[in-house]
């Protein structure tokens, strides 16, 4: 798939429920110039889904789309096929909807957990005025690189640098941080979709610093457009917060791994990156 075919898969995402962001395409691609597999009937595109390849051990399998007038006829498993083949012999991640999970377990993939989308909407005054004043949340174009790849390696199976730079440098993104003598405590950013805004990934060592993160990112909204936060259920320090700020449940996934899921720092994830890239 090129850059450009990319901009469609979005398009077929948000047309599924999904809200991805409106500036998600390059961040993705980045990842894996070579992990987006489009088929083809003629010159129209029937199916697609991503294969991105962090490294020679991991990988993270999304965009399973399939559009509806072209379902039922196979092209679904052979882009499919397609895709398991050139994972090779790496670990493979998803986040399964609920109606494809089966298929996903005849496939090899366990369950490791549910993740959540939660919603919340206020007036943008709320959460301006509500801010705590913690003096270390800091922007993260104000922290070395290394330092935020550095944290970021406790909630993924394998870094992520090239992904990581573009993420937190979309248009329209704020990226914060939490500082602290050694490095980071915490970092979240928050970046505009479809349909509101969505935080992703909220990461931080207490539920403090959580908190403080997410209000100082939801204050930035300056509409009265939704905020969206995909939690891990496995976290209960994630959904007193999401539950704490009357958001409610939306959507969901499961998390699931080829092998034993790997062990991350789930207590510490109030909020995970994305869904379509883990």
């Amino acid at each position: 798939m090129r850059r450009p075919e990319l901009d469609l898969l979005l398009d077929w995402a948000a047309g599924e429920g999904w809200n991805p962001g409106l500036r998600d395409a390059d961040a993705f691609f980045a990842a894996d110039p070579e992990g987006f597999l489009i088929a083809l009937r003629g010159d129209t595109p029937v199916a697609a889904i991503s294969v991105v390849r962090y490294d020679d051990n991991y990988s993270f399998l999304g965009f399973y789309i399939v559009p509806p007038a072209y379902r039922g006829r196979g092209y679904g498993y052979q882009i499919w096929q397609a895709a398991m083949a050139a994972m090779g012999q790496r670990t493979i991640g998803l986040d399964g909807v609920p109606e494809q999970q089966e298929n996903y377990r005849r496939s090899g993939f366990q369950f490791a957990h549910r993740n959540i989308r939660y919603e919340g909407q206020w007036h943008p005054a709320q959460w301006q005025n509500s801010v705590p004043g913690w003096a270390d949340i800091v922007p993260l174009s104000a922290v070395p690189f290394a330092m935020i790849a550095s944290y970021d390696r406790a909630f993924f199976p394998t870094s992520r640098d090239v992904f990581l730079r573009y993420w937190i440098k979309q248009p329209g993104t704020v990226a914060l941080g939490l500082a602290a003598n050694d490095g980071l405590s915490g970092c979240g950013i928050i970046r505009a979709c479809r349909h509101g805004w969505k935080i992703g990934p909220l990461f931080a060592d207490t539920a403090e610093g959580a908190q403080a993160l997410f209000r100082a990112l939801a204050a930035t909204v300056t509409d009265s457009a939704p905020i969206y936060l995909d939690v891990p259920q496995c976290n209960p320090g994630a959904i007193a917060l999401v539950e704490n700020h009357g958001m409610k449940p939306v959507f969901e996934t499961a998390r699931m791994y080829t092998r034993e899921p790997p062990d991350l720092s789930w207590l510490r994830t109030y909020g995970i990156t994305t869904f379509e890239l883990g």
